[in-house]
């Protein structure tokens, strides 16, 4: 399906059919080919394709075949990221941390080797180097406080009006220092349909106005778990050597985070829920969500690791 939809996509518009029918219908919604594809689609409205045709971006066959993915995502998504109704209890769960400290950010901190902490970071960068990109869709979709705020979350992300301190700018600067390709992309044939489940859902929930409830929930998720997992990271690559320039993004979160975490809470989520309280169960629906990809994604990653093997499709 991925491949069809790849070999239509350096056509001209309108030349080339992209995949449909039963395909699409009985795509595993979390497998390699329909996560693949809808990449792909996505990143039409991103930055795009050498070689393809931007009109691609709005192509009517295209955008139905990216539907019928979309929807078989969303539902496998809503069938299972069912853990809270309330926004209010499911953001108190992200404020309290296993006591296990069975997460990628805990193993790379206490036993993690190099050649682990560089492979998490190719794994992440294919949504590090559009951090924040995906989110800013919703602004024109709120209002007054949530607005603000959000917009005051996303200057920062961009640098607070300084290019060399965009977020995805710093995380291209960790690359580089850990000898990491830090081009935009290079590693989305080496990634797994977990990470690119991860950065799917992002581009899904930003795209479509229905779904602004659970992109603030997403969101929220993003910058409350933020800053405990970026100061483990930072002790991790201290402790591995790692060059300022790549500790610095991650410090650079511990505390910007910290502050973002206040801001989405009492700015964004309150201010969504007091305009437009119906939307509270998408709310937790995008918090429920997000941690379900992200800690499958971790499971995946932990489990090569420990078998010694490399936890993505191309070793570095």
């Amino acid at each position: 399906m991925s491949g069809t939809l790849l070999d239509a996509l350096v056509r001209e518009p309108g030349g080339a059919t992209p995949p449909g029918g039963r395909s699409l219908r009985a795509a595993d919604p979390y497998g390699d080919d329909a996560q693949l594809a809808l990449y792909v689609c996505y990143e039409l409205h991103y930055q795009g394709f050498s070689g393809v045709d931007d009109a691609w971006e709005w192509d009517p066959d295209l955008l139905r075949a990216r539907q019928v993915l979309e929807r078989r995502f969303l539902d496998a998504l809503r069938s299972e990221a069912t853990a809270h109704d309330d926004p209010q209890a499911a953001v108190a769960g992200l404020l309290v941390e296993p006591a296990d400290g069975a997460g990628v950010s805990h193993h790379l901190r206490d036993e993690g080797e190099l050649w682990q902490l560089r492979e998490y970071i190719a794994h992440r960068s294919l949504y590090q180097l559009k951090e924040a990109d995906p989110h800013v869709w919703v602004v024109p979709r709120l209002r007054g406080r949530a607005k603000a705020a959000m917009a005051a979350v996303e200057y920062d992300e961009f640098g607070a009006g300084r290019g060399e301190r965009v977020h995805a700018e710093l995380f291209a600067e960790l690359m580089t220092d850990l000898a990491l390709d830090p081009t935009y992309n290079h590693y989305l044939n080496a990634t797994s349909a977990r990470m690119l489940a991860v950065v799917n859902m992002m581009s899904l929930l930003g795209l479509h106005r229905a779904l602004r409830g659970a992109l603030v929930g997403h969101f929220a998720t993003v910058e409350i778990t933020s800053s405990p997992a970026s100061d483990r990271l930072a002790q991790a690559l201290r402790r591995l050597g790692a060059g300022e320039a790549a500790v610095f993004f991650y410090t650079e979160h511990v505390e910007a985070d910290a502050v973002h975490e206040q801001v989405v809470r009492h700015g964004v989520i309150d201010g969504l829920l007091t305009r437009e309280p119906a939307l509270a169960k998408d709310v937790a629906f995008g918090v429920d969500a997000t941690v379900l990809l992200e800690d499958r994604f971790a499971e995946e990653v932990l489990g090569a690791w420990r078998e010694g093997r490399s936890a993505l499709r191309v070793p570095l």
